[in-house]
């Protein structure tokens, strides 16, 4: 969805309008989310990849690596929940 707000450019004496994706603002991700998402996506494919060839030992390093992403984008979005929590106060 997009919004038109109007800007007012103080310095100029006139308004500009200004358009914000709401949508994107709220998705964009913070570090830890971004890579503790990426992190699964890489496990999750280790294994696959691990069952596709019959290596127990990939298979098992692409189960860690993606619980550990899973647990890094969960802090990821715990400190996002608190930044929104801080901001509506």
């Amino acid at each position: 969805m997009l919004i038109l707000v109007p800007v007012s450019v103080r310095s100029l004496g006139t308004t500009f309008p200004t358009i914000i994706n709401s949508h994107y603002q709220e998705s964009i991700m913070n570090k830890d989310q971004n890579k503790g998402r990426l992190d699964e996506v890489k496990g999750k494919a280790k294994e696959v990849a691990g069952k596709v060839t019959g290596d127990k030992h990939l298979e098992h390093k692409g189960k860690i690596q993606n619980a550990g992403g899973a647990v890094r984008a969960g802090f990821g979005d715990l400190k996002e929940d608190i930044k929104k929590v801080s901001q509506s106060e």
